[in-house]
């Protein structure tokens, strides 16, 4: 495997960054993570725009596009794999231990692993913890992830692949590292960003190709729903076949379904949509 570091193209046994980075010292840094197809990156633009919001959101430089775009190329080109998962962390570089920053400037490193096709479904569990949606960091994709890691465990404890948050309000919110969609009624409706949930790439596909809706809704929608998707880079969309206790037999369910069909003739029809 090779990986890109700050501006070398590196084998893995000699890819490092140092121990006193800001991303490794206190959670200082961005990331993305891109769907790669036989070499290829899906919505790369949409993932680099959203990288730049994110370092923006943080204070930090600018990532240099054509730089980034750069690595991911090499990166790609240098490990073939059928589906892969192109992950671009960026961080505040090497600084002083605590909070405020160094002067060294910030560290970029791509990297690419194999990644196999998601199941057709999910269970899920919702979670006591919740999401902070008036947090400084509410909306930015950083790699202060140590909530998302407890959240998922616990979702695995209970033989679940995904954990639920609500936020501070107990508005239903996000996965830890999904989107949720719910179908009532016909509707097809998911949290707006004012939850404190992430924009995701897949979240605003699905609103746009799907004619879904943005809507205020409580935790219990879940337990209310006709049928549950989640979204994701990775999973693309992916229905759910199990919140909590509540079976959704059945799933995917016909409006999950037609998502789903509808998603994979879009996104194979334009890497860049």
């Amino acid at each position: 495997m090779r990986i890109w570091v700050n501006d070398t193209l590196r084998e893995s046994a000699d890819a490092a960054v140092s121990v006193l980075d800001h991303g490794m010292t206190v959670g200082d840094g961005v990331f993305e993570t891109v769907k790669a197809v036989d070499g290829r990156p899906f919505a790369l633009g949409r993932h680099l725009d959203r990288l730049a919001r994110s370092a923006r959101g943080l204070g930090l430089p600018a990532p240099d596009r054509d730089q980034v775009q750069h690595a991911c190329a090499e990166v790609l080109a240098a490990n073939p794999m059928p589906l892969g998962r192109l992950r671009i962390t960026y961080t505040g570089g090497v600084a002083p231990l605590g909070s405020d920053r160094g002067d060294s400037g910030p560290t970029l490193v791509v990297a690419l692993g194999e990644v196999v096709r998601r199941p057709e479904t999910a269970a899920v569990i919702t979670v006591p913890w919740t999401r902070n949606e008036h947090s400084a960091v509410a909306g930015l994709k950083t790699t202060s992830y140590a909530e998302n890691v407890v959240a998922l465990a616990r979702a695995h404890e209970y033989g679940a692949s995904e954990a639920i948050f609500a936020n501070t309000k107990g508005r239903l919110c996000e996965g830890t590292g999904s989107n949720v969609f719910v179908v009532i009624g016909g509707r097809v409706l998911t949290p707006p960003l004012t939850s404190g949930c992430l924009a995701g790439i897949t979240r605003a596909l699905t609103l746009q190709w799907l004619e879904a809706e943005e809507a205020d809704l409580p935790l219990s929608a879940l337990q209310d729903a006709d049928e549950v998707f989640l979204t994701g880079t990775l999973r693309d969309i992916q229905a759910v076949s199990r919140v909590d206790d509540r079976e959704l037999p059945g799933a995917p369910g016909p409006i999950t379904a037609k998502a789903v069909a509808l998603f994979t003739e879009r996104a194979a029809a334009d890497l860049e949509p």
